[in-house]
């Protein structure tokens, strides 16, 4: 048979290691994983110096259009995934107005979305007060799960859940054996520690304290353990949570873990004071914690890396003030997120391969994507190449956000996505974005 297309790279990145290979692709599909330099008939044949991965799986970010476009938009987003090596994304039922928590609302997300997205989509429900009526037609209309808070999430149409309130859409989703995706902060322990106003960030810090980590994720554990229902705690900050995750996973009880580039790679020594595009919460924490989450990763405890890619506009951020209790709680990573979990993973001896793990094969197996993930035949041809020897300093203007604001600016990290592939078909190369917009929408179950 002739193939669609062949990639041969010196380095193909599977979940156990990285080999010279070409992979051979038919109709959106790997079909074949050959040696290196065996004679393959082809339409397309090419071969790269860097490293070919799996293209990237990001099942935690917030697009927010409709509503809140001028903060980030599907097309702005999905071309920084691509240029990110991100392949798919899975957007949040939030910050987006009307929020994602009936099936009228997802239709309204979905038309707003179409012909827009350069990479394939999928979308999570949300799950609030009152509408647990709702919860089952939206999983039947393909969304992935469910999230909910467990404090005010910043928002006000998007109201945070109580306990009584989480139980019962737990029990609900109990009966669809659907996931529930938890923002894991307990309110009261906040409203205790919150501050009116502070430029200081150890005060903002404060504010913010494991404790209110530690409590609401015994609490997820307890009702999950009751109920047998599946929860994920979402981008993790707290170290001393591990404990808890560790030993109800030992227990049986149906719980996984995320956390993000942000906790993986700033630390709360380096912040200076008024420092808002460092603001997000859970928050930055110290050095000693961010090794504990290194741990918590390499030992399993911690599943996958995921962005949360919080995007706003740039008078949110108060930067005039520098008020960290007002600033909105974001930080917008999607487009840098291999680059910068590769250049912590280097100095920690960790391979290419399981950082693709964590943030691939991972997050895919979270959602139940079937054909995303990995490089092995019959998975989606989603790849992107990786120069691991490559050095950049991050520049806001060469960011595909909508709004450039980041902490990483003149920061220098290791590894650059060079290219982008969606099922087979060029998508970005050096820069710039190939072809016109052609992602697609998942469905839960299908893809």
């Amino acid at each position: 048979m002739s193939f669609d297309l062949v990639i041969r790279s010196p380095h193909v990145i599977t979940d156990i290691g990285d080999r010279p290979a070409a992979v051979c692709v038919s109709d959106g599909r790997i079909v074949k994983i050959a040696s290196f330099d065996e004679v393959l008939p082809s339409k397309k044949d090419i071969t790269i110096t860097g490293a070919l991965i799996p293209g990237l799986v990001d099942s935690h970010v917030h697009i927010n259009e409709p509503g809140r476009t001028q903060w980030e938009g599907f097309e702005s987003a999905t071309k920084a995934a691509a240029a990110g090596g991100v392949t798919t994304v899975i957007d949040m039922p939030l910050n987006s107005i009307p929020p994602t928590t009936n099936v009228a609302a997802l239709a309204v997300k979905k038309a707003a979305a179409t012909g827009k997205c350069f990479v394939d989509v999928g979308f999570w429900g949300g799950s609030i007060p009152g509408n647990v009526r709702d919860l089952k037609g939206l999983h039947d209309e393909g969304v992935f799960g469910f999230k909910c808070f467990l404090l005010h999430s910043g928002v006000d149409e998007f109201p945070g859940s109580d306990l009584p309130d989480l139980t019962a859409a737990l029990q609900e989703l109990a009966t669809l054996d659907a996931l529930m995706v938890v923002h894991a902060e307990d309110s009261v322990a906040i409203a205790k520690s919150s501050k009116p106003s502070s430029r200081s960030y150890s005060e903002f810090l404060a504010s913010r304290p494991k404790g209110a980590e530690n409590v609401a994720i015994a609490q997820l554990i307890e009702e999950a353990r009751t109920i047998k229902g599946r929860v994920h705690v979402l981008h993790l900050s707290s170290g001393d949570s591990l404990a808890l995750i560790r030993s109800a996973k030992a227990d049986g009880v149906r719980i996984s873990a995320e956390t993000c580039p942000h906790y993986l790679s700033l630390t709360a020594e380096e912040i200076a004071d008024g420092a808002t595009q460092y603001k997000c919460c859970p928050p930055i924490r110290e050095k000693s914690n961010q090794d504990e989450l290194w741990q918590g990763l390499t030992s399993g405890v911690i599943d996958l890396i995921v962005s949360d890619h919080s995007p706003c506009t740039e008078d949110l951020k108060i930067f005039d003030i520098g008020d960290f209790q007002q600033a909105w709680g974001g930080i917008s990573s999607l487009q840098l997120g291999i680059s910068i979990v590769w250049t912590k993973a280097k100095e920690r001896n960790i391979p290419l391969w399981q950082v693709a793990k964590w943030m691939s094969q991972k997050p895919a197996e979270l959602a139940g994507l079937v054909h995303k993930g990995a490089i092995k035949v019959g998975m989606d041809a989603d790849f992107a190449e990786f120069d691991t020897e490559a050095h950049f300093t991050v520049e806001p203007t060469q960011l595909f956000h909508k709004n450039q604001i980041t902490p990483y600016q003149g920061k220098t990290l290791a590894g650059k996505i060079k290219q982008t592939w969606l099922r087979g078909e060029l998508i970005y190369k050096d820069a710039s974005m190939i072809n016109s917009p052609h992602g697609e929408f998942l469905i839960r179950g299908k893809n």
